[in-house]
Order: C-alpha cells, then structure tokens, then sequence
C-alpha cells in the first residue's frame, strides 16, 4: 500500500534548519498521524510523502514557499510598552494579540528600546527551509 490521498498514515520524523540542529523529532515517541490529502501537515511534506511505503525513509528539503511561508513585513510592529505586560519586558517573550478580526495572534518580542517593543507575529519557522529526515511507520 502507497500513500495516497485520503489514507491515514503515521510516520517518524525529525526536523533541523539549515545548521543541522534538530528541532523538532517523535523518534522514539508517539507518531505523527495525519490523513493525506488534507492539509494536516505542511504542503512540502505531504507532496514529498505520496506514493511512499511502510518502512520507506526519505530527507525531505521544504522551502518556505511550501513550508510555513515568507517573512511577512507588516507582520513585525513597533508598539509602545505600555501595551505590554511586565513579564514581557525582555527579548523573545512570547505575547499575544487580538487582530482587527477578533483572531489571536501569537508574536515574539525581539527587541526592546525605551519606549517601544518590537513584536514578530510571523510563525517561528517563516521564510526558514526546513530539513525532514522521515520514516513511514503505517498506511490505512
């Protein structure tokens, strides 16, 4: 049996960045499960994973095209502090927001002046190519 879309399948994998540092891995975990075709995961990763077997391996090289997406400028804003709470008064404090549409946004601090913060509401992974080393466990 392939995968293909619409069957569930569980697979082992590991994450790194391009300096080779993990992280992210379930080796030795739970698996990951997913149904193809679904956009459960990431595009890279579900078009490099269909027509794979059980037991097959496989390096996966995603771009942010295909990945979590390019850097968004506008999504990095200067705020001044007093909109921040203290426990975010320091660099890589993580924070959270309401957008225009009532949606929570997620953001990192990445820097602080003396009367405004600088917050990145990209994902972590943004503008990043990612590096998957990935076992296909099981296919129903």
């Amino acid at each position: 049996m392939t995968i293909t879309a619409g069957k569930n399948v569980s697979i082992e994998y590991s994450l790194s960045l391009e300096n080779k540092e993990v992280i992210d891995s379930n080796v030795g975990g739970e698996p990951l499960s997913y149904v193809q075709g679904s956009n459960q995961i990431i595009p890279g990763l579900e078009n490099a994973l269909e027509g794979m077997k059980v037991g097959e391996s496989k390096k996966v090289s995603v771009g942010p095209e295909e990945g979590y997406g390019p850097v968004i400028p506008e999504a990095i804003v200067e705020v001044g502090k007093e909109q921040l709470p203290l426990e975010a008064f320091q660099v890589d404090a993580q924070v959270q927001a309401q957008s225009p549409d009532g949606d929570v946004l997620y953001g990192q601090v990445t820097k602080i002046e003396d009367d405004t913060a600088t917050i990145d509401f990209n994902h972590p992974l943004a503008g990043k190519t990612l590096f998957f080393d990935v076992k296909v466990l099981d296919i129903q």
